[in-house]
């Protein structure tokens, strides 16, 4: 099963500084020869993520964590309240190890603190819940390792079987992401400028002038393409299930699209959505970012109308030239500026029809496999 469902969104963000390097600045990078704003694909991953779990069942997302321990222990005493705090921590610990996730003890650990796996692991809560249960049937004894492992290889969450996991230590408890997150891009070259701001104490005397802080912020404005991917023949494998899989191929699409990184959200409040977003069905997934290798030239003072014309004029001669267009087209798009999409020979819907067509799409072809 090769099918992909190939996410473009075309976006513009007013002032903001969504993804921080280390100097608190703005993430960029130099794209065609000139510097370009650049939202990193696990900023987006985890606002994805995050989005999630506004409208799923906790069943269906998960969390990535080095203190499983503390979670498993939690739910141990759920399960059974007599179990003291230390003991439940202990099994915790021993059902973790038995699975093949090393724990180690924090840096300067207090008293009764719980250890730490050695690397941040991902973890359904659907396992977290099993994994728990087979601490409580242990009874104190060593938990039977075989069962802790095939706990750990099946029950996946949606953004487990999407985003994937991996074990370094043991391979056995790997899953392979079916998703790929491109890097944001802006589609034009960006310049970051810098915010002066002061803030006032109110408890100031009157005859005292002057701020109580000052400081610098710095941001940048942009119109940015995204683009995601994914497998929907991996992410059958993942989650085992046509249903499943048609419902993490939704939740995507639509947490993706409407999702923003909180970078900065308080002093900018810059939560836009898209102006434009294409779903195209393929067999093999296309990053279309080279319609932007020469950046766009504002028109009328903006840049979303040349980016859409860019994107269709691209993406169709890209079509013409391998001689693989996509199999379907979607298109949901906001105002004039973006008509330029509709040269794509695609159907232009509202985004709920868009995430539902998809679906559809998916439930279509792995209920034939």
């Amino acid at each position: 099963m090769n099918l992909t469902i190939d996410v473009h969104v075309i976006q513009s963000v007013p002032p903001s500084n969504l993804n921080r390097d280390d100097t608190g600045s703005p993430k960029t990078a130099v794209y065609g020869g000139v510097r370009r704003a650049r939202v990193s694909s696990q900023a987006w991953k985890r606002a994805t993520r995050r989005d999630f779990e506004d409208y799923l069942d906790t069943t269906e997302f998960g969390v990535r964590t080095k203190r499983a321990v503390e979670l498993l222990a939690g739910r141990v005493q759920r399960l059974n309240p007599s179990i003291g705090s230390e003991d439940a921590q202990a099994r915790a610990t021993a059902v973790l190890n038995h699975a093949g996730l090393k724990t180690k003890a924090r840096r300067k650990a207090e008293a009764g603190e719980p250890e730490l796996t050695e690397y941040l692991v991902f973890f359904s809560n659907q396992q977290l819940d099993k994994l728990a249960a087979l601490a409580v049937e242990s009874d104190g004894g060593p938990p039977n390792a075989r069962a802790a492992k095939n706990i750990l290889k099946e029950g996946n969450s949606f953004d487990l079987a999407l985003f994937g996991r991996m074990v370094a230590n043991d391979a056995d408890l790997n899953v392979d992401a079916a998703c790929q997150v491109a890097h944001a891009l802006s589609t034009h070259a960006v310049t970051n400028e810098y915010d002066y701001y002061t803030a006032v104490d109110d408890e100031n005397p009157e005859d005292e002038t002057g701020a109580g802080m000052i400081g610098t912020v710095e941001f940048n404005s942009a119109t940015l393409y995204r683009y995601a991917t994914v497998s929907v023949g991996a992410l059958h494998e993942n989650l085992g299930h046509s249903e499943a899989t048609a419902r993490a191929v939704e939740a995507f699409v639509r947490s993706f699209v409407q999702s923003m990184p909180t970078g900065k959200q308080n002093t900018f409040a810059n939560g836009t959505l898209p102006e434009a977003v294409v779903i195209m069905v393929r067999n093999r997934g296309v990053n279309l970012v080279g319609a932007f290798e020469d950046a766009v030239l504002g028109s009328q003072g903006g840049f979303v109308r040349g980016s859409c014309e860019r994107l269709a004029v691209y993406a169709t001669e890209m079509a013409a030239a391998y001689a693989a267009p996509p199999t379907a087209t979607l298109v949901t798009r906001v105002g004039e500026r973006t008509a330029a999409l509709d040269d794509l020979a695609g159907e232009r819907v509202t985004f709920d029809e868009l995430v539902s067509r998809v679906g559809g799409m998916v439930r279509e072809l792995t209920d034939v496999q």
